[in-house]
């Protein structure tokens, strides 16, 4: 029982994390769309190099890239959620 346990625990930690990183994501939705994906002229995430998503949230971070509002939207995220977030999209289709 306590090895079938030790054998499931990664992939429910794994699973918990994946839902998390999800919610995190769709946070962006109402302004870079569905997974991603902008029908506007905001740019898509979909598919973009994660180190790129990266260092665009550093600039509006820092407020070194100017913006509307992502410089506000970024700072409400640690490193470890940008990178997080980077890195689903990165995997999402375009």
């Amino acid at each position: 029982l306590l090895l079938a346990f030790a054998l499931l625990l990664p992939a429910a930690v794994q699973a918990q994390e994946l839902n998390a990183v999800r919610s995190l994501a769709a946070t962006c939705a109402n302004c870079h769309g569905t997974n991603g994906v902008s029908r506007g002229e905001v740019p898509s995430l979909a598919g973009a190099a994660a180190e790129a998503t990266i260092a665009k949230m550093a600039g509006y971070k820092s407020g070194a890239l100017p913006a509307t509002v992502m410089h506000q939207i970024a700072k409400g995220y640690t490193d470890a959620e940008i990178a997080a977030m980077a890195d689903h999209f990165s995997k999402q289709a375009r």
